[in-house]
Parts: C-alpha cells; sequence; structure tokens
C-alpha cells in the first residue's frame, strides 16, 4: 500500500483500530509481520511504518523466524498456518495480532497463534475466532459509508 489509496485495506483498517483502542503503542515499536500478502501482509507494515514503527516483513523463505519475532513489540501474524508462532517464539509482554482462520487436528477453528502457549506469556492477544475478523467487517462498513458519502458530496 504506497501513494495515498482511496481506501484503508478493511483488515489492515481493523489492526490498527484494535491497537488504538487497547492504547498499545506503535510509535517507536519493533513490529514483524508473518506474512508478505498484498492484502494484509503488505498493507499492515506500510501503516506502521507511517506511525513510526520499525517493521520486519517476514515470508515462507524466512530463516530462522524465532530470531525475528523473539524482538518484537508487536507480532502480526497473517500466514493461514495454525500455530505457526507459539509460546517460545515471544518475549514476555507482546502484543500479538492473530489474523489467521485455520482448522486444527480437532476441526476446531483456530488461528496461526498458538493461544494457549502465548496466552501467559503475551501483554496482549486477539483472539480467533472474535478478534481480527469482527474488525475487518467493521472497517468494511466504516469504508462503505464513507465511499457513500464522498459520493453525495461530489453530485
Amino acid at each position: 500500500m504506497t501513494g495515498n489509496p482511496l481506501f484503508c485495506p478493511c483488515t489492515p483498517y481493523g489492526i490498527m483500530q484494535i491497537l488504538k483502542n487497547e492504547k498499545i503503542n506503535i510509535r517507536g515499536s519493533e513490529v514483524v509481520v508473518v506474512g508478505a500478502s498484498n492484502i494484509v501482509g503488505k498493507p499492515i507494515a506500510m501503516l506502521m511504518l507511517k506511525e513510526g514503527a520499525t517493521v520486519t516483513i517476514c515470508n515462507s523463505k524466512t530463516k530462522n523466524l524465532e530470531l525475528h519475532t523473539k524482538r518484537a513489540d508487536i507480532i502480526i501474524a497473517a500466514v493461514g498456518k495454525p500455530g505457526i508462532i507459539n509460546g517460545s517464539m515471544i518475549k514476555y509482554g507482546a502484543t500479538l495480532i492473530d489474523v489467521g482462520i485455520n482448522r486444527n487436528s480437532e476441526n476446531k477453528i483456530c488461528g496461526d497463534i498458538d493461544f494457549p502457549s502465548v496466552k501467559n506469556i503475551a501483554g496482549y492477544i486477539t483472539p480467533v475466532p472474535g478478534g481480527v475478523g469482527p474488525m475487518t467487517i467493521a472497517m468494511l462498513l466504516t469504508n462503505t459509508v464513507e465511499s457513500s458519502e464522498r459520493s453525495i458530496k461530489t453530485q
């Protein structure tokens, strides 16, 4: 997401709203984005940079993912792999944003972050389901209203 897009992509917009609502400091933070998609990974990285964070984007070719995640103040996991981030990979008090929607071996919905292993280490973690997904929908509605308002103004 470079330049000045007409609308902020819904999932990254939702993530930013979650961080804002929870009063999580972005400026000066080390942010690791796990997943480099054009829909979530790259746009959220650009938004974080714009807010003054130091950003590392990790992808499927990244070696030693744990070296990156262990130093992160904020981890955004958006790869679609259940439990790719676990408690041994994060520092105490880290903020974890789980964008993943997966099914585990018991066919239960789970995220990219192994919730049981991080829940006593993380300072904040979004649940799956019920975290980023509902915020994505809320931001879609926000963008829709904004689009309608712009349309009315230009008539």
